[in-house]
């Protein structure tokens, strides 16, 4: 059953290969970005054959916004242009990788998902896993007979900053940066205050993955999030820095059948107002 619950939303190399062999609906999109802290490209000219080509930063958020933060979620009308050019349809399974440990996946995995698709997943471990695995790779750029499909938005349960402190308050409310953007300190003069939101656990999305970038096990991942108070006994909400690796802790949790609302501003948007307390230190309160 636990192994169902995670194949849900998380296939390995060899589990997608099977799937499109046994000629089930599946189409592939490759999340492909920019590093914003090299400027190093993730694609490097080899895809997963029937790979449909998409990017981190322009498909899956809108421009940044005060109220929004830095990766607001798109507009569905955008979106459902995009992916009818993707050629995605409901009745398909759709399978995402990437990479870079399934960052920029999860986040495209969270919209998608959010856009109204029912069977969204991800290549655990990413393209480094497929080819790793000695599975086929090429250069060639998939041609793609656009759908019709018709999105909507609201379908993945999300906060904005009014619930937050109810999650910490009435729940658990995870933070998924990393732990020095948590702890936070000194600022220079004209930028956002660094820390975390109240009651906030820190819980770093890093954490979710092996050294190899796929998911840790089940087993280990319910442990994890069993010491920081994440049980299934009540209710979960994440943000991060603008919902990327929010998304990431989304999937991890719902790969051991635990929901959680992702607050998609995360702590880009609750700075932006300067009246909402920001905690500093390594502790919660």
């Amino acid at each position: 059953m636990a192994d169902d619950v995670r194949k849900s939303v998380l296939l390995t190399p060899f589990d997608l290969n099977g799937l499109r062999n046994s000629g089930a609906d599946v189409t592939v999109l490759a999340v492909h970005s920019i590093n914003p802290y090299t400027g190093q490209p993730s694609f490097k000219g080899q895809r997963i054959e029937g790979a449909v080509d998409t990017e981190a930063y322009s498909d899956f958020q809108s421009p940044p916004s005060v109220e929004g933060g830095q990766r607001p979620l798109p507009e569905i009308s955008i979106l459902q242009e995009k992916a009818r050019r993707w050629g995605l349809r409901p009745e398909s399974t759709i399978v995402i990788y990437d990479g870079d440990r399934s960052m920029t996946a999860a986040r495209a995995w969270w919209v998608l998902k959010w856009a109204g698709l029912p069977d969204v997943r991800v290549l655990d471990g990413g393209f480094p896993a497929w080819a790793l695995a000695g599975l086929p790779t090429t250069d060639a750029v998939t041609t793609v007979q656009p759908s019709t499909i018709v999105l909507s938005p609201g379908h993945m349960p999300e906060f904005g900053a009014r619930d937050a402190l109810r999650f910490g308050e009435e729940g658990v409310l995870l933070d998924a940066r990393i732990r020095p953007n948590y702890i936070g300190g000194s600022i220079a003069e004209g930028q956002p205050a660094r820390g975390h939101i109240p009651y906030a656990i820190s819980a770093p999305a890093p954490d979710n993955v092996t050294d190899y970038g796929n998911f840790t096990d089940s087993a280990t991942l319910k442990e994890m999030y069993r010491a920081l108070g994440v049980d299934g006994s009540c209710d979960v909400g994440v943000y991060c820095g603008a919902g990327m690796s929010a998304a990431h802790t989304v999937l991890a949790l719902a790969a051991i059948g635990i929901p959680a609302a992702m607050y998609p501003g995360s702590w880009s948007a609750w700075v932006s107002d300067a009246t909402r307390p920001v905690i500093t230190g390594a502790d919660p309160f």
